[in-house]
This record gives structure tokens, C-alpha cells and sequence, in this order.
């Protein structure tokens, strides 16, 4: 577990960051809702959604050693934000390169927590894993508001990476 240093304000609970599990999925997937929803019509009933969105987070949270790990910033064991991160096995290669990409995505942090140093924090336990789990390259899609966090962070905006939309179904809502 993680602690993000407070802003000095005597009596203000630590901000910690920890490992999700399953038990956690059922409070992830109402801020997921909350998080997409706030970008646009839901395009699905949210019960609906909150009960499909659980348990496909506590299949994954349950995989002890598996490719999708959660990391949660919670402050008196209340939920501030949170990120995921997806391991994407790379094919075999002969050179010393590393085997592995890193995907983050659903990354979060509610706005009365925002400017206090916990999407930084977060971000950094992440990579920090990457970089244990021996990760060659990290990719997301980023926000304009999310952006210059990542580029504090050491990312870079690429030209060899392309992009192909098999279906927006953000043009059919």
C-alpha cells in the first residue's frame, strides 16, 4: 500500500492507495458508470450495467497472477479514484526486448480530490508495477485534461502508432 503525502492540513486523513479485489468490484463499477455516463448518454440501463460491469471486475480481481490489475486511492475508506492497468503479451522475441505492453485505462479520480497529487500517485504505483512486471511500453488514450499528467510522467506523443475505429457506436446514441 501506497500513502500520498497530505497538504499539511492537521487532521486530514492520509490519502492510501491499494490493490483492488473482487470485493471491491460492486463500488468500481458504479464509478465507472459515474465516469462514462459523464461523457455522453448511457446507452444501457444503469442496474444493467452495474451488474454486468461487477462481475466482469470480480473475474478479473479474483486472478491473483492474472493480466488486469486495479489499484484504488481511498482516504478515510472512501474511494477517491482509481486506474487499471492490462497486460498485453507480446509473441516471443529472440532480442533482449521485453515481452509485455501495458494498456491503462478507467483511469479516475472524483473532482473534490483532484489537484492533490492522487492521480499522481496512482499513476505512479502503476508504472511502477509495469516496470516490475518487466513492461515494454505503456499505452493509453488520453484526455486533453489528462494529458499534461502523463506527460509529466515521462510519455511522449508517438507517430508510429496508428489507429483504426472498427465501429463507433458513439455515432449511433
Amino acid at each position: 500500500m501506497a500513502v500520498v503525502e497530505g497538504d499539511g492540513n492537521p487532521g486530514e486523513a492520509e490519502i492510501s492507495i491499494r490493490l483492488a479485489d473482487a470485493r471491491d468490484a460492486p463500488l468500481l463499477a458504479k464509478f465507472r458508470y459515474a465516469f462514462r455516463s459523464g461523457t455522453g448518454r448511457a446507452g444501457e440501463d444503469q442496474t444493467e450495467f452495474i451488474e454486468r460491469c461487477t462481475l466482469w471486475m470480480q473475474e478479473r480481481l479474483r486472478v491473483e497472477d492474472g493480466l488486469w490489475r486495479c489499484w484504488m486511492a481511498e482516504q478515510d475508506q472512501a474511494l477517491l479514484g482509481h486506474l487499471w492497468a492490462q497486460l498485453i503479451e507480446k509473441i516471443p522475441n529472440p532480442s533482449p526486448e521485453r515481452e509485455y505492453h501495458a494498456y491503462l485505462t478507467n483511469f479516475y479520480v472524483s473532482e473534490d480530490a483532484r489537484g492533490r497529487g492522487v492521480g499522481s500517485s496512482l499513476l505512479s504505483v502503476a508504472l511502477d508495477w509495469c516496470q516490475s512486471r518487466q513492461v515494454h511500453a505503456v499505452i493509453l488514450w488520453p484526455t486533453q485534461r489528462s494529458r499534461p499528467l502523463y506527460l509529466r510522467h515521462g510519455f511522449n506523443v508517438r507517430e508510429d502508432l496508428l489507429e483504426l475505429m472498427i465501429e463507433d457506436v458513439s455515432e449511433e446514441l
